[in-house]
């Protein structure tokens, strides 16, 4: 079986890179899906529909298209992993981790120790708590051998 393992949160750093590495160095039986994770792209993406002139709508159009991504990845995955970096707050990625939750599906939390009061909520519904790109890839080999 190959997992289908959907990558979720913070988009300034490298961790999805560190992840997909360690997974294919590995071996590990999984494939990777994400979220749109250029920024400007992502903020843009209900400009399709046609412009707006309040910044109000233009997030809403966008995010409902990005939804539209973003749902039915996670819909088919088989596991998340769900990334919350200390330089934005990923409130995209507490909504992804809801959904996940919501639906059943099994997900990882990535985040650094400070945020651990923060995330409580978030963690307590997790299936593990990570805070290195290497724990996850450890995590993810035990899971799918």
């Amino acid at each position: 079986m190959t997992w289908n393992v959907y990558l979720s949160g913070e988009i300034h750093s490298d961790w999805r890179d560190q992840i997909i590495a360690g997974a294919t160095e590995r071996g590990l039986p999984v494939s990777f899906s994400s979220a749109v994770t250029d920024h400007a792209a992502s903020d843009a993406a209900g400009d399709r529909l046609g412009p707006d002139s309040q910044g109000y709508w233009r997030d809403h159009k966008s995010a409902k298209v990005n939804a539209i991504r973003t749902r039915t990845l996670i819909a088919k995955a088989d596991l998340a992993v769900v990334r919350f970096g200390g330089q934005y707050r990923q409130w995209n990625a507490a909504f992804d981790a809801g959904m996940c939750a919501a639906l059943g599906k099994p997900y990882i939390t990535l985040h650094d120790e400070e945020f651990v009061h923060a995330l409580k909520e978030v963690d307590g519904a997790a299936m593990a708590w990570a805070t290195t790109p290497e724990q996850v890839v450890d995590t993810l080999e035990y899971a799918t051998d």
